[in-house]
């Protein structure tokens, strides 16, 4: 206990009590806001949602069918969204994006249906942003007002404009927040499709390039797999409301994708719930057996989209829905989704009985695999109870040990799960490097023995048989999917060489093939380490290729030291714990829409030599040129 001398540390009185005004919340907290910040290598980082928060505004002002076009410009990192609704009324342009809890969308009857009822989001760019511009066009004149870092610099007056109606944003996130940031291609692609999925017509620009789909979900499935993957061609149903797309292939596990009143709900919720439930209960009643519902939705790829009356969310970021019912008074979202499926589900298998036979036949497949490996598993299971997994392979961080790990406040024990990264290395010295040098507490460390099996076109049965694998999918904890999964982040720390890009290679083939959803559902990363390190006796550079080698040489001048790293080993533990830390540098491995894994890893990992042979001669002339040019 504290000493009695110590006790105006424990003061509390008027002075302790802080008022803060909007912005100082937003950028003191920006977590409750916009989730995790990041430099953009995880597609739910901060700089994505900033975009979200504005392009929602947008499809707003479409869904209530006013604007049919959005265009969008991002050169380095100054982002501009132009949409053709109906303007921000010009007398409010600055409090709609300066004063929280201020916004069009409390009003019911305006926006019965819309993403961002919390009147938050353009406050939240406005206040993260070094530059934030606002700009209303309506009805023959337009206002214009700019800030920095949410602070009013200059208010225009009103002016005439012959420009249509709309509202155009252009904002500068703050690099003092996000650290490093960076747009990634892919995860923009990503988040425009579904938009354009969810909206059918909308048009919408990105660079100039066009992002459009007449069919909705139906689009967006036929993206997602390949037509010689798919089992029977894709179910689309629509109804008011409510709108589903269904397939099986040949992948393991489940691939659903949920949407509420347009929004990507990356983590799911109560709609995806009453989906994955409906679903199988009306092949249940269609085919009139019992099958496990494991069975049922092996293979899946699915998607469906509702629309409801004021959503609720887990947080702001609007990735989780948690609401019960459809509407107020209405129909709960588990019997308003059943209920749809039960009737035209049913009704479709009974129109084609083609596809119902081929559903039936996956089905079937998946028991058998599954009765095949129950054997398998067991034996598996008690030699990774005798391997003595966390003190043999996996050094593991503390979070999974604490009372915090275990409590009852189900946002915080999720908040912290978020930082969990487990390291997957080969060799002691670099495994003992990382280990040194990593965040005990969030951080954990699982050393591979050699180079792993290639495991393409192997079943499931190799995971259990083959000691690493099972070792790593228990240390993991995704036997049974990844609702258990104990580490939100699992990178793949290699080697820069030869042999550790073939890890790589062989890593990425076991997730891909056996656990495809930790790719899709972007957990998969590869560490980046310096190649090189270039210092002289005032300071130290390090660098990740031969650009940023030369621009060091170029700044220390006077011929300074140069060290080339050749393996994580050599990497002293005090310089990894740069490298690990804050200014962690990921790659993440990407499915591109478009890809097909089967089809990647037939041309990466099967036996075309010769194809892939002239690939990588290629494409290794083409890095070579870009070396001697000094731009890679």
């Amino acid at each position: 206990m504290a000493d009695v001398k110590d006790k105006n540390l424990f003061d509390y009185n008027e002075d302790s009590i802080k008022s803060l005004d909007w912005r100082e919340h937003i950028r003191l907290r920006p977590g409750m806001y916009i989730g995790k910040l990041g430099d953009g290598s995880a597609p739910d980082d901060g700089i994505y949602v900033l975009i979200k928060e504005v392009l929602d505004n947008c499809i707003d002002e479409h869904m209530m069918g006013y604007g049919k076009q959005v265009d969008i410009n991002i050169t380095d990192r100054t982002v501009t969204v132009r949409d053709f609704g109906r303007g921000i009324p010009l007398g409010k342009v600055v409090d709609v994006v300066s004063k929280i809890n201020t916004g069009a969308k409390y009003d019911s009857k305006a926006f019965q249906k819309s993403v961002g009822l919390n009147g938050v989001g353009t406050k939240a760019v406005n206040a993260l942003s070094n530059y934030f511009k606002v700009e209303s066009f309506r009805e023959g004149k337009t206002k214009v007002a700019e800030f920095e870092k949410g602070i009013l610099v200059k208010d225009h007056k009103e002016a005439k404009s012959e420009q249509q109606n709309g509202t155009l944003v252009t904002f500068i996130p703050d690099d003092t927040v996000f650290r490093n940031f960076h747009f990634i291609h892919e995860y923009l692609d990503n988040l425009l499709w579904n938009y354009c999925y969810l909206n059918a017509g909308l048009v919408i620009y990105l660079n100039n390039k066009k992002y459009v789909s007449r069919n909705g979900l139906l689009d967006l499935l036929g993206r997602k797999t390949n037509e010689d993957e798919v089992r029977y061609n894709i179910i689309h149903l629509k109804g008011d409301d409510i709108e589903v797309a269904i397939t099986h292939n040949n992948d393991y596990g489940e691939d659903i994708f949920s949407f509420v009143n347009g929004q990507y709900t990356t983590q799911g919720g109560t709609h995806q719930q009453a989906f994955r439930e409906a679903f199988v209960k009306t092949i249940r009643d269609f085919f009139k057996k019992d099958y496990e519902a494991a069975d049922i939705r092996q293979s899946i790829v699915a998607a469906v989209a509702v629309r409801v009356q004021e959503p609720v969310f887990e947080s702001q970021t609007k990735t989780k829905l948690g609401s019960q019912y459809v509407s107020e008074g209405g129909a709960s979202l588990k019997n308003f989704i059943g209920d749809f499926l039960a009737k035209e589900l049913d009704n479709y298998l009974h129109r084609n009985p083609q596809t119902a036979d081929a559903i039936k036949k996956r089905i079937e497949q998946s028991e058998r695999e599954r009765k095949e490996l129950a054997g398998i598993k067991k034996l598996a299971n008690e030699r990774a109870k005798k391997a003595n997994l966390h003190n043999k392979k996996l050094r593991d961080c503390r979070y999974h040990y604490t009372d915090e790990a275990t409590g009852k406040d189900k946002d915080a024990v999720l908040e912290k799960q978020k930082s969990t990264t487990i390291f997957i290395t080969e060799g002691d010295s670099a495994s003992g490097s990382i280990t040194k040098s990593r965040n005990v507490e969030s951080q954990a460390v699982f050393s591979l023995r050699g180079k792993p099996l290639n495991c393409f076109g192997l079943t499931k049965k190799v995971v259990y048989e083959n000691e690493e694998f099972n070792l790593l999918q228990h240390a993991l904890n995704i036997e049974e999917g990844l609702e258990g999964l104990r580490y939100n982040n699992i990178v793949i720390a290699t080697d820069a060489d030869v042999d550790g890009m073939h890890i790589r290679l062989l890593m990425m083939t076991f997730f891909l093939q056996f656990f495809p959803d930790l790719v899709k559902q972007n957990h998969v990363f590869i560490l980046e380490t310096p190649l090189f390190r270039v210092r002289n006796k005032q300071e130290t550079i390090y660098c990740y290729d031969e650009k940023e080698k030369q621009a060091a040489i170029k700044k220390l001048g006077n011929k300074p030291e140069i060290t080339r790293f050749k393996g994580l080993g050599e990497i002293s533990p005090e310089e990894f714990g740069r490298f690990i830390g804050n200014d962690i540098r990921l790659q993440p491995v990407i499915l591109e829409q478009g890809d097909h894994i089967q089809n990647l890893l037939e041309y990466f990992m099967g036996k075309n030599t010769m194809e892939r042979q002239e690939f990588i001669i290629a494409n290794l002339k083409v890095e070579l040129d870009l070396v001697e040019e000094g731009v890679a």
